[in-house]
């Protein structure tokens, strides 16, 4: 058996999320064009069979993390604090490109010292200075190769080869799980002897808390313009597990119905109207595509009640930025008497 953590490392849009959910085949990271779509770190758990003569059963953990980014905010900070403490716990680090957008990389420098210590011209060069730090296997992994013609790839990989020395390079299609099953069995082959992370069932170690309040901000990144994104939080208030169903003679009972309350924080008065919208239609919307997808996950019918609150400059307050983070708040409850697992199933 082998077994390890595998770092996802990109720029934003790069597609870390969309990869993570096709590797596991479950939603457990939103999805949206916006960049910052990921703010904390969300592990995916896969189990891969022997491959026989290459490796013997692996179970992977595929850490998704936020986009490499150059900090400005103390949410800036803080999600790259997350992107620091996946490199610490990992045994391989996989490094997503874009292959359909331009990287803008200078001539490395003579040595790689001039190289490391030099201030980086782009975000794309911050990220290859990560890496340049790491002792492990890194795998370059070209994503979105449907989008590219195929002899602009060869130049592509030249380029960034001179950035690092790679364990191996891969090009693939998260989009169209093309590529993927080689992915998989590559890191198998790199990944130490070890014992069983996670029970076979389990694809994720998020919180089922934690997924709602995404799909619920998911949303939010799909129906507003550009400003009020960023600038959007949400935190669940209340989560009310459903009573037994009661069984009557000959009447199928209704599937059981699950309560949540959830609070969306923006940072100014005029992002609370656009995610209210005219007559509370914006946020109606926001609210029943939400409810469908959280629905999905629990298997259960939802109540969804949401409001909108301000909370001015947020994203520069540690304070509140340290709210969001759901260890965080998994740690407070288990002080308060509150079980891991009442938390993870909504206590």
């Amino acid at each position: 058996m082998r077994s390890g953590f595998v770092s996802i490392l990109g720029r934003p849009n790069a597609g870390k999320s969309t990869l993570v959910n096709a590797l596991v085949g479950e939603k457990i990271s939103i999805v949206t064009s916006k960049p910052q779509t990921t703010r904390q770190r969300v592990s995916g758990i896969v189990d891969v069979p022997a491959r026989k003569g290459h490796h013997p059963p692996a179970q992977i953990i595929f850490v998704d993390t936020p986009g490499v980014l150059t900090p400005g905010s103390e949410l800036d900070r803080r999600m790259m604090q997350e992107v620091m403490s996946a490199l610490e716990e990992r045994d391989i680090v996989l490094v997503l490109v874009d292959a359909s957008r331009r990287i803008a990389l200078s001539t490395p420098a003579a040595g790689t010292d001039a190289r490391d210590h030099r201030m980086p011209a782009s975000e794309d060069e911050y990220l290859f200075q990560l890496i340049r730090k790491l002792n492990c296997p890194v795998f370059l992994v070209l994503n979105k190769i449907d989008l590219v013609d195929r002899e602009k790839l060869l130049p592509m990989i030249t380029q960034l080869s001179e950035q690092h020395k790679f364990a191996e390079v891969i090009p693939i299609s998260a989009r169209k799980k093309d590529g993927l099953r080689v992915l998989l069995h590559k890191l198998a082959e790199y990944l130490p002897d070890g014992k069983r992370f996670f029970p076979e069932e389990q694809y994720t170690d998020q919180p089922e808390r934690f997924l709602a309040a995404e799909l619920i901000r998911e949303q939010i990144l799909l129906e507003t313009g550009e400003e009020v994104p960023y600038a959007s939080a949400v935190v669940i208030e209340r989560w009310e597990e459903p009573a037994p169903a009661k069984v009557k003679k000959g009447i199928l009972p209704k599937p059981p119905l699950t309560s949540i309350a959830a609070a969306i924080y923006c940072e100014r008065d005029g992002q609370k109207a656009i995610i209210i919208g005219k007559g509370g239609s914006k946020l109606k919307a926001i609210g029943q595509a939400a409810r469908k997808q959280i629905e999905s996950l629990l298997g259960t019918r939802v109540f969804l009640e949401l409001h909108v609150l301000v909370q001015e400059n947020w994203r520069d307050s540690r304070a509140f930025v340290d709210h969001l983070d759901w260890r965080r708040q998994m740690e407070e409850l288990i002080k308060k008497g509150k079980g891991e697992e009442e938390w993870r199933k909504g206590f």
